[in-house]
């Protein structure tokens, strides 16, 4: 699921990673969400947050959005050169490296956040998670080729609507059978995700509730267990 790459991936193994990793960002997105009233991976609401805080001239606010986005974007990037690093050496457990890192960041974000009193908490918690999110995502598509992305929920929505559209083409005669098969795999990959993200986030708020704080390191020791596993099978089967 985090090993093999591009053409040498089965739809199974990307509806794995589908799935996990969207629950996760549902999860995590969600329960920041509980906590300060925005969500921390979603760069179209905060874009345009971002443009009304600068139309109303609200520069402190604007900062702070400014701030998310571009962080975001240092996830994805900083995810990207160890990809890019790791594929240069032909490590083909680079995917899995970037996931330990996620986790190792949830893991440490948890601890700060319920037992060091950070000076702003909900400050912390919002850049934190971008950057770990970014990260998540940028390692999500270059793994599948972009046929997965795990908090890009708004493209996820369009390409379940793009796939419908096509079997109610097939149907109509309008579009070949034999690519049926074909739109199928695809509406469920992108049903699965979409449904697992969903999911993360009604456990997200109720892991919250139970553990505070605490869920992320909860959620980033698991993380940090898939990807371990993932590399374990991956030594094993040579």
């Amino acid at each position: 699921m985090l090993i093999s790459t591009e053409n040498l991936r089965s739809n199974i193994a990307d509806t794995k990673l589908a799935c996990t990793l969207a629950a996760v960002a549902g999860a995590v997105n969600t329960a920041a969400f509980e906590v300060v009233g925005f969500f921390s991976a979603n760069m179209t609401g905060n874009v345009s947050s971002l443009s009304d805080h600068l139309a109303k001239a609200s520069l402190a606010p604007g900062l702070f959005f400014l701030s998310i986005i571009c962080i975001f974007i240092a996830g994805s990037a900083f995810s990207t050169l160890l990809i890019n690093a790791g594929r240069r050496k032909k490590m083909r457990t680079v995917y899995a490296v970037n996931i330990i890192i996620e986790g190792a960041g949830l893991v440490l974000l948890g601890i700060v956040e319920s037992w060091m009193s950070p000076f702003s908490p909900g400050v912390l918690l919002i850049l934190s998670l971008s950057f770990l999110m970014g990260l998540q995502n940028a390692v999500v598509t270059r793994i599948s080729n972009a046929r997965v992305r795990t908090t890009h929920v708004s493209g996820t929505s369009t390409d379940i609507g793009i796939e419908l559209a096509m079997l109610f083409d097939v149907l109509r005669r309008k579009e070949s059978p034999k690519d049926a098969p074909v739109y199928l795999e695809r509406l469920r990959l992108h049903a699965f995700t979409l449904l697992s993200f969903l999911g993360g986030g009604v456990a997200g708020i109720g892991l919250f509730h139970l553990l505070g704080y605490g869920f992320l390191i909860f959620i980033g020791l698991g993380v940090i267990c898939l990807a371990l596993h993932n590399m374990l099978a991956s030594h094993e089967n040579g």
